[in-house]
């Protein structure tokens, strides 16, 4: 290349990126992006140093700080994971305002369905895309977190998704691109309102094994495949029974991101995971009879009073 070509060359400008909410979820994703050369800047409530992550073969150091006031943010980023629950969302706004321009792509770490209307509000005329987060992940006490599994996404088949895809290629966290993307996330959604029966035992997933659990769990299931089919969701009769043998295989003391909230005394994700069975089934006619008695109990369980 002679010397006019070279000056002229340009280096391809990095993508700039950011977690909100280093968490479980959003602490496996900054360690992914940290081991392939691409360290987010790390937005949450507690300040701290470093976040770690640890598997069974070993550890990820992502040097922080984590950053705790919004004004320290000194220009929009390309990305940002959201990865907040969505008890958290209006919290997380002043973050979101912060880190985003007109050109930002928001990706939304978190359960249900709902996911681009819950957080559009906050980032208007933004690019938001949603998720299915497919890896058990739990804060320990000394603040790490302990990955049980090889992280993977799910995102729609979407130009802006492909942001996403690129930024995590190579890293440990696979990302699947899905043109059914509301098939993919009314299963998982299934997933997510079964357990939350496990809030209302105060049991882990070897409560499955039950043969009573087993038949209210089923009940719970094929009412709530009703609503996704409705939805648009095409999803085959052996779904209910699929994700049934699922919790069944699980250790026995394998809990859920619901119950550890539940037990920590935190707002519990009922509306999100479950209350969203009984709202779309109302739209479109459909009767949610263990619906209506789960949900009333697992809002109680969050917000009281008593």
């Amino acid at each position: 290349m002679d010397k006019a070509s070279s000056d002229n060359a340009t280096t391809p400008t990095k993508t700039t990126l950011a977690i909100v909410g280093p968490g479980a979820i959003g602490t496996t994703i900054a360690a992914a992006l940290h081991e392939v050369g691409r360290t987010p800047i790390l937005c949450g409530r507690t300040a701290r140093a470093s976040l770690e992550m640890k598997d069974a073969e070993g550890s990820v150091r992502v040097p922080g700080p984590v950053l705790t006031d919004p004004a320290k943010i000194g220009s929009p980023v390309d990305l940002v994971f959201l990865a907040v629950k969505a008890t958290q969302i209006e919290r997380a706004a002043t973050w979101l305002a912060a880190l985003c321009d007109a050109s930002t792509v928001v990706c939304v770490l978190q359960n249900g369905v709902e996911q681009e209307a819950a957080v559009a509000r906050y980032v208007p005329n933004r690019t938001v895309i949603p998720s299915v987060v497919w890896f058990p992940a739990q804060v320990q006490p000394d603040g790490s977190v302990l990955l049980h599994a090889k992280p993977r996404l799910t995102l729609p088949d979407l130009p802006a998704a492909r942001l996403v895809f690129e930024e995590l290629k190579g890293s440990r966290c696979s990302v699947h691109l899905a043109q059914d993307f509301t098939s993919v996330a009314w299963r998982k959604l299934l997933q997510n309102a079964v357990a939350g029966l496990m809030v209302l035992s105060g049991r882990r997933s070897g409560m499955f094994h039950r043969d009573d659990i087993g038949e209210l769990a089923m009940w719970y299931l094929r009412e709530c495949l009703e609503v996704a089919r409705a939805e648009g969701a095409a999803l085959g009769d052996e779904v209910p029974k699929e994700i049934l043998d699922g919790f069944r295989a699980n250790p026995a003391d394998m809990g859920t991101s619901i119950l550890a909230d539940r037990q920590a005394n935190r707002p519990l994700e009922w509306d999100t995971r479950n209350g969203v069975i009984s709202r779309r089934g109302r739209a479109h006619g459909i009767l949610t009879p263990v619906s209506d008695v789960v949900v009333p109990l697992l809002a109680s369980a969050s917000e009281g009073p008593g």
